[in-house]
């Protein structure tokens, strides 16, 4: 990565700061450094209540934190109100993962995303969400829009941060930072059903805070 020369980015037309949706410190390592190289104006908004448990939500926040201060970039670290996230994703319980109860997951921290933007005079929003291979783009990137157009003027930025060797580059920072290595998407759901398949196929359970990036198994 010392030879990495990277591509210059833009917000879209006119659109001058970013509010960038974290969702955790390994996915958000590769944009940041490259929104970072860019000198674009953003600030990392940390607004994700479907983790669980409590203790893994604080892990994943504290290595996004230790990375943001790394890079002196702004970190805002907003409610964990878990109670009206179960709420918003009600029967959803068995949806499969990149189904409805996803979406409706993106749509509600989008939303607080763009509402916080909105209040703080920032005219784009994006989220790091995109660069996982796990997750759908079209997805995340709806969810974003939708989010985005309740406000005039306001844009999700749908760049796609997998491309040019983005998601290698993700995995090489994560190794380089010791990134806590999260084993499932956030959810109570999604470590349930990671815990299911682990048990089908002869392996050990999810062990909250055990595993980093460059950990020798």
């Amino acid at each position: 990565m010392t030879d990495l020369v990277r591509p210059t980015l833009e917000l879209p037309t006119g659109h001058k700061k970013l509010l960038l949706h974290s969702c955790c410190a390994p996915c958000s390592g590769e944009v940041m450094e490259a929104i970072t190289a860019s000198g674009i104006d953003y600030t990392i908004f940390f607004y994700n209540p479907n983790i669980h448990p409590a203790r893994e939500y604080e892990i994943r926040k504290q290595e996004n934190v230790r990375f943001a201060d790394l890079h002196n970039i702004p970190f805002v670290d907003a409610d964990y109100d878990v109670d009206n996230w179960f709420e918003r994703i009600k029967g959803l319980e068995n949806e499969p993962e990149r189904g409805a109860r996803c979406t409706l997951c993106f749509d509600m921290r989008f939303e607080r995303t763009a509402l916080y933007a909105s209040e703080h005079g920032f005219d784009t929003i994006s989220s790091s969400l995109g660069i996982s291979r796990w997750k759908n783009m079209e997805q995340i990137n709806g969810s974003g829009e939708r989010a985005a157009a309740r406000y005039p003027d306001m844009i999700y930025w749908t760049y796609n941060w997998r491309k040019g060797g983005g998601s290698q580059r993700m995995i090489e920072i994560s190794k380089r930072e010791h990134f806590y290595q999260q084993e499932y998407c956030g959810c109570v759901y999604s470590l349930r059903d990671t815990n299911r398949w682990r048990r089908a196929n002869g392996r050990d359970r999810v062990q909250i805070g055990v595993k980093y990036y460059g950990d020798k198994d």
